[in-house]
Protein backbone atom coordinates (compact mmCIF):
# COMPACT_ATOMS: atom_id res chain seq x y z
CA UNK A 1 0.00 0.00 0.00
CA UNK A 2 1.46 3.57 -1.26
CA UNK A 3 2.00 6.34 1.45
CA UNK A 4 -0.40 8.59 -0.81
CA UNK A 5 -3.37 5.54 0.15
CA UNK A 6 -2.55 4.87 3.56
CA UNK A 7 -2.80 8.41 4.47
CA UNK A 8 -6.23 9.06 2.16
CA UNK A 9 -7.42 5.43 4.86
CA UNK A 10 -6.37 7.15 7.01
CA UNK A 11 -8.58 10.50 6.83
CA UNK A 12 -11.71 8.61 5.34
CA UNK A 13 -11.76 6.68 8.59
CA UNK A 14 -11.12 9.48 10.45
CA UNK A 15 -14.45 11.12 8.74
CA UNK A 16 -16.38 8.21 9.10
CA UNK A 17 -16.07 6.49 12.75
CA UNK A 18 -17.08 9.92 14.80
CA UNK A 19 -20.46 9.79 12.54
CA UNK A 20 -20.84 6.49 13.58
CA UNK A 21 -20.49 7.07 16.80
CA UNK A 22 -22.67 10.02 16.73
CA UNK A 23 -25.35 7.74 14.98
CA UNK A 24 -25.13 4.92 17.83
CA UNK A 25 -25.49 8.15 20.23
CA UNK A 26 -28.91 8.96 18.96
CA UNK A 27 -30.92 12.31 19.72
CA UNK A 28 -30.43 15.04 22.22
CA UNK A 29 -32.71 13.71 25.28
CA UNK A 30 -34.72 16.67 24.65
CA UNK A 31 -35.55 15.54 20.87
CA UNK A 32 -35.41 11.79 21.24
CA UNK A 33 -38.48 9.96 20.24
CA UNK A 34 -38.04 7.57 22.99
CA UNK A 35 -39.96 8.05 25.58
CA UNK A 36 -39.98 5.81 29.20
CA UNK A 37 -43.45 4.07 29.56
CA UNK A 38 -44.32 4.16 33.69
CA UNK A 39 -43.93 1.49 35.39
CA UNK A 40 -47.08 -0.19 36.91
CA UNK A 41 -50.21 -1.83 36.26
CA UNK A 42 -52.84 -1.04 33.33
CA UNK A 43 -56.87 -1.22 33.10
CA UNK A 44 -58.35 -1.21 29.19
CA UNK A 45 -62.15 -1.50 29.11
CA UNK A 46 -62.01 -3.10 25.50
CA UNK A 47 -64.51 -3.83 22.17
CA UNK A 48 -64.01 -6.31 20.20
CA UNK A 49 -64.89 -8.32 16.90
CA UNK A 50 -64.83 -12.12 17.36
CA UNK A 51 -65.29 -13.74 13.27
CA UNK A 52 -64.90 -17.15 12.53
CA UNK A 53 -66.73 -20.05 10.97
CA UNK A 54 -67.81 -22.33 13.74
CA UNK A 55 -65.85 -25.28 12.66
CA UNK A 56 -67.19 -27.15 9.66
CA UNK A 57 -71.05 -27.19 10.71
CA UNK A 58 -71.28 -23.61 11.98
CA UNK A 59 -72.36 -24.78 15.50
CA UNK A 60 -69.22 -23.05 17.24
CA UNK A 61 -69.71 -19.76 18.36
CA UNK A 62 -68.58 -17.75 15.70
CA UNK A 63 -69.51 -13.87 14.61
CA UNK A 64 -70.50 -11.72 17.05
CA UNK A 65 -69.10 -8.55 19.45
CA UNK A 66 -67.17 -9.54 22.81
CA UNK A 67 -66.87 -6.50 25.17
CA UNK A 68 -64.67 -6.40 28.74
CA UNK A 69 -61.66 -5.46 30.20
CA UNK A 70 -57.96 -6.95 30.44
CA UNK A 71 -55.68 -6.35 33.63
CA UNK A 72 -51.94 -6.35 32.99
CA UNK A 73 -48.79 -5.94 35.10
CA UNK A 74 -45.06 -4.54 34.23
CA UNK A 75 -46.40 -2.46 31.86
CA UNK A 76 -43.26 -0.31 31.82
CA UNK A 77 -41.11 -3.71 31.23
CA UNK A 78 -40.02 -5.63 28.02
CA UNK A 79 -42.21 -8.63 29.23
CA UNK A 80 -45.61 -7.69 30.23
CA UNK A 81 -48.29 -10.17 31.81
CA UNK A 82 -52.14 -9.78 31.86
CA UNK A 83 -55.60 -11.20 32.37
CA UNK A 84 -58.41 -10.97 30.44
CA UNK A 85 -62.38 -11.24 31.19
CA UNK A 86 -64.21 -10.90 27.90
CA UNK A 87 -68.54 -11.43 27.50
CA UNK A 88 -69.22 -12.16 23.99
CA UNK A 89 -72.57 -12.40 22.14
CA UNK A 90 -71.88 -14.53 19.10
CA UNK A 91 -73.79 -16.25 16.32
CA UNK A 92 -74.54 -19.88 15.77
CA UNK A 93 -76.14 -22.52 13.61
CA UNK A 94 -78.62 -24.65 15.06
CA UNK A 95 -78.58 -27.79 13.27
CA UNK A 96 -81.20 -30.64 13.50
CA UNK A 97 -78.00 -33.16 13.22
CA UNK A 98 -74.44 -33.60 12.51
CA UNK A 99 -74.90 -36.23 9.52
CA UNK A 100 -72.74 -34.28 7.31
CA UNK A 101 -71.59 -30.65 5.70
CA UNK A 102 -75.25 -30.87 4.60
CA UNK A 103 -77.02 -31.27 7.35
CA UNK A 104 -80.33 -29.94 7.79
CA UNK A 105 -79.96 -26.05 9.43
CA UNK A 106 -82.59 -25.00 11.68
CA UNK A 107 -81.68 -21.62 11.97
CA UNK A 108 -79.23 -18.93 13.39
CA UNK A 109 -79.38 -17.91 17.35
CA UNK A 110 -77.51 -15.69 19.63
CA UNK A 111 -75.59 -17.30 21.77
CA UNK A 112 -73.80 -15.82 25.16
CA UNK A 113 -70.27 -16.96 25.11
CA UNK A 114 -67.31 -16.28 28.56
CA UNK A 115 -63.63 -15.99 27.96
CA UNK A 116 -61.03 -15.76 30.51
CA UNK A 117 -57.47 -15.74 29.90
CA UNK A 118 -53.64 -15.25 30.90
CA UNK A 119 -51.10 -13.91 28.35
CA UNK A 120 -47.74 -12.83 28.02
CA UNK A 121 -46.64 -9.93 26.05
CA UNK A 122 -43.41 -8.71 24.24
CA UNK A 123 -42.64 -5.35 24.34
CA UNK A 124 -40.90 -4.73 21.27
CA UNK A 125 -39.83 -1.18 21.63
CA UNK A 126 -38.77 -2.49 25.72
CA UNK A 127 -40.13 0.07 28.33
CA UNK A 128 -40.02 2.87 25.80
CA UNK A 129 -42.06 4.38 23.10
CA UNK A 130 -41.33 5.50 20.30
CA UNK A 131 -42.96 8.34 18.97
CA UNK A 132 -45.70 7.71 21.57
CA UNK A 133 -46.06 4.13 19.65
CA UNK A 134 -45.08 0.42 21.44
CA UNK A 135 -46.09 -2.81 19.18
CA UNK A 136 -46.32 -5.69 20.80
CA UNK A 137 -46.64 -9.56 20.32
CA UNK A 138 -47.63 -12.18 22.55
CA UNK A 139 -49.60 -15.37 23.44
CA UNK A 140 -52.53 -16.22 25.55
CA UNK A 141 -53.95 -19.42 27.09
CA UNK A 142 -57.59 -19.33 27.79
CA UNK A 143 -61.05 -20.89 28.44
CA UNK A 144 -64.09 -20.19 27.08
CA UNK A 145 -67.64 -22.15 27.97
CA UNK A 146 -71.24 -20.57 26.28
CA UNK A 147 -74.46 -20.86 27.33
CA UNK A 148 -76.50 -23.98 26.54
CA UNK A 149 -78.98 -24.30 23.25
CA UNK A 150 -82.60 -26.24 23.47
CA UNK A 151 -83.54 -25.47 20.18
CA UNK A 152 -80.42 -27.55 18.59
CA UNK A 153 -80.70 -30.97 18.43
CA UNK A 154 -77.22 -32.17 17.00
CA UNK A 155 -76.04 -32.93 20.23
CA UNK A 156 -72.91 -30.48 19.83
CA UNK A 157 -71.99 -29.15 22.81
CA UNK A 158 -69.36 -26.48 23.31
CA UNK A 159 -68.68 -27.73 26.97
CA UNK A 160 -65.46 -25.59 29.05
CA UNK A 161 -63.13 -25.51 26.34
CA UNK A 162 -59.47 -24.70 26.57
CA UNK A 163 -57.78 -22.29 23.73
CA UNK A 164 -54.62 -20.91 22.46
CA UNK A 165 -54.58 -16.79 21.31
CA UNK A 166 -51.17 -15.59 19.64
CA UNK A 167 -51.52 -12.05 19.21
CA UNK A 168 -49.65 -9.00 17.55
CA UNK A 169 -51.20 -5.09 18.27
CA UNK A 170 -49.95 -1.58 18.48
CA UNK A 171 -50.14 0.96 21.80
CA UNK A 172 -50.59 4.71 21.04
CA UNK A 173 -49.72 6.47 23.97
CA UNK A 174 -51.94 9.59 24.41
CA UNK A 175 -50.13 10.44 27.65
CA UNK A 176 -47.80 8.83 29.68
CA UNK A 177 -50.58 6.97 31.65
CA UNK A 178 -53.26 6.78 28.54
CA UNK A 179 -52.90 4.56 25.70
CA UNK A 180 -55.52 3.43 23.08
CA UNK A 181 -54.61 -0.48 22.32
CA UNK A 182 -55.39 -2.28 19.35
CA UNK A 183 -54.50 -5.99 18.48
CA UNK A 184 -55.38 -9.04 16.35
CA UNK A 185 -55.40 -12.04 17.64
CA UNK A 186 -56.20 -15.47 15.84
CA UNK A 187 -58.30 -18.16 18.48
CA UNK A 188 -57.48 -22.13 18.18
CA UNK A 189 -59.69 -24.64 20.05
CA UNK A 190 -60.99 -27.83 19.67
CA UNK A 191 -64.22 -28.97 18.41
CA UNK A 192 -65.54 -32.08 20.04
CA UNK A 193 -68.50 -33.52 18.06
CA UNK A 194 -70.69 -36.65 19.24
CA UNK A 195 -68.63 -38.73 16.60
CA UNK A 196 -65.46 -36.35 15.65
CA UNK A 197 -63.31 -33.66 16.14
CA UNK A 198 -61.21 -30.92 14.47
CA UNK A 199 -59.54 -28.02 15.68
CA UNK A 200 -60.34 -24.64 14.22
CA UNK A 201 -59.32 -20.75 14.27
CA UNK A 202 -61.57 -17.70 14.69
CA UNK A 203 -60.32 -14.08 14.24
CA UNK A 204 -60.46 -11.73 17.04
CA UNK A 205 -59.87 -7.64 16.18
CA UNK A 206 -59.83 -5.90 19.42
CA UNK A 207 -59.87 -1.80 20.40
CA UNK A 208 -59.69 -0.20 24.24
CA UNK A 209 -58.75 2.60 25.91
CA UNK A 210 -55.76 1.62 28.78
CA UNK A 211 -55.16 3.74 32.14
CA UNK A 212 -52.15 3.54 34.15
CA UNK A 213 -51.27 3.51 37.53
CA UNK A 214 -49.22 2.41 40.39
CA UNK A 215 -49.84 0.99 43.23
Amino acid sequence: MTLALRVSVTLALALLVPRALLAQVGHPPGSSPYRDIPKGHTFTPFAAYFAGDGGRFGVAPHDGQVYGFRYDIRTGSTIQMGLLLGLGQTERLVLDSLVGVGAPVLGTVDQSTTFVEADLQLNLTGGKTWNRLAPFIGAGLGLAWAEDIPADRSGFDLGTKFYFAPHAGLRLFVTDRIHLRGDARVLFWKLNYPNSSEWDTSGWYQAGLGFGFSL
